[in-house]
C-alpha cells in the first residue's frame, strides 16, 4: 500500500473527514467540498465551477491521483466532473480543486462537506519516444471512431 501525504490548507474545515475509502474494497476515496461551514454553491445549467477541497497532496513519483465523478451524484443530478478523469501530477503541490459542471437543466447545489468526487491513486509509467518510419501492422490498422462496430 502506498502512502499519500496530505496537507490541510487554511480553508480546510477540520470538522470534515479526510478522504477515505467507504468500503474495504473501494477503488476510490471520496473528496469533499470545503467551502465553509453553512455555505453552499449553486451551479447553474451549463456552468462550470471549481470546488475547493482544502487539501494538497504529496504524491510519490511514478504515481498520479485521478479525480473521477461519484456515480450516484452523476446519476441523480446533472453534475459531472468535466475533465474526468482529472490528473493530479506527482509534482503538483497546490490545492486540489474539482472542476464540476452542471450538464442538467436545473440549478444544482453543493453544500459544505458534500462528497463531490472520488480520487484513485494510479501508477503512471513514462514512455521513451522513438521516431520511426513505419509502425507494425494490425488487423484494425488505422480504423477508429466506431470502426469495430457496435457488437
Amino acid at each position: 500500500m502506498s502512502t499519500l501525504k496530505v496537507k490541510l490548507l487554511e480553508n480546510f474545515d477540520k470538522e470534515l473527514p479526510l478522504p477515505k475509502y467507504e468500503t474495504s474494497w473501494a477503488a476510490g476515496a471520496d473528496l469533499r467540498a470545503s467551502i465553509g461551514p453553512n455555505e453552499s454553491m449553486i451551479i447553474k445549467p451549463g456552468q462550470r465551477v471549481l470546488i475547493p477541497t482544502g487539501l494538497a497532496f504529496e504524491i510519490e513519483p511514478g504515481f498520479e491521483v485521478q479525480v473521477r465523478p461519484r456515480s450516484g451524484l452523476s446519476l441523480k443530478t446533472g453534475l459531472m466532473v468535466v475533465n474526468s478523469p482529472g490528473t493530479i501530477d506527482a509534482d503538483y503541490r497546490g490545492e486540489v480543486k474539482i472542476i464540476m459542471g452542471n450538464l442538467g437543466d436545473k440549478d444544482e447545489v453543493i453544500s459544505h462537506g458534500d462528497r463531490v468526487a472520488q480520487m484513485v491513486l494510479m501508477p503512471v509509467p513514462q514512455a521513451n519516444f522513438e521516431i520511426v518510419d513505419e509502425l507494425s501492422s494490425t488487423d484494425r490498422g488505422a480504423g477508429g471512431f466506431g470502426s469495430t462496430g457496435k457488437k
